[in-house]
């Protein structure tokens, strides 16, 4: 069943009022700087250079939660998870699940549609060298709070590492829901329930973890048929 357009509407606001934020000095000096001087491969793009709200069906049940946009990926396209090498593996594995009409997120006007998935990021910033201070992971907690509240159907989250597995908890305290004591710790496959939720761990699929084997496409590929699987 469609998602109420109203509530695309309020998802679409949303998005406009992340997009336009400059909370954080530090973030917003990192992410203009890296779209005025790219590297050689980039050179003559047009950088997002904003914050970077995210992206799928207003319906969906399943809810992937990621550390930060990537500064030649989410920076540069204006998509989360798009133009950079964990946006290949992540899409390519929502695909394979049957969350996505395609493997591949190379821009925001490529055709990428998304089904029954949302996906999102704890900071909505490009952080340099991908390390948000706890500060700047505060300040942007409401707006994931607020895409939470706005996907009503969402049951399933999928944290994309450590960041996100504990950016997640700690917004789903934020709305209102009780969190086990001492905090679940993060591992790949682990899974917690959190009012009406099931957090699902995974390790990011950055290349640090698929180039070493840490991540495979058969693991990635658990998780997902998992949130399948719990989303009903």
């Amino acid at each position: 069943m469609a998602a109420r357009p109203g509530r695309a509407r309020e998802l679409d606001r949303l998005a406009a009022e992340v997009s336009a934020c400059r909370l954080c000095p530090r973030l917003v000096e990192w992410r203009e700087a890296v779209a005025a001087d790219p590297p050689l491969r980039y050179r003559g793009e047009r950088y997002w250079a904003r914050p970077v709200p995210g992206f799928g069906d207003p319906g969906a049940f399943l809810f992937v939660v990621g550390l930060a946009p990537a500064a030649h990926g989410g920076n540069r396209t204006g998509r989360v998870f798009t133009g950079d090498r964990s946006g290949d593996w992540l899409f390519a594995a929502l695909h394979r699940a049957g969350f996505a009409n395609q493997p591949t997120s190379v821009h925001p006007g490529d055709g990428l549609r998304l089904t029954g998935a949302y996906v999102s990021a704890v900071v909505k910033c490009a952080p340099p060298a991908n390390k948000p201070t706890p500060a700047e992971r505060d300040t942007c907690f409401p707006y994931l709070v607020r895409e939470l509240e706005l996907l009503q159907r969402v049951r399933v989250l999928v944290a994309l590492g450590k960041f996100a597995w504990d950016g997640a908890l700690a917004v789903l305290r934020r709305a209102g829901h009780e969190v086990p004591r001492p905090k679940p710790a993060f591992g790949h496959g682990a899974e917690i329930v959190v009012g009406p939720y099931t957090l699902v761990g995974c390790f990011h699929p950055s290349q640090q973890n698929t180039f070493t084997g840490k991540l495979t496409e058969d693991m990635i590929d658990a998780v997902f048929a998992r949130a399948r699987e719990l989303g009903g």
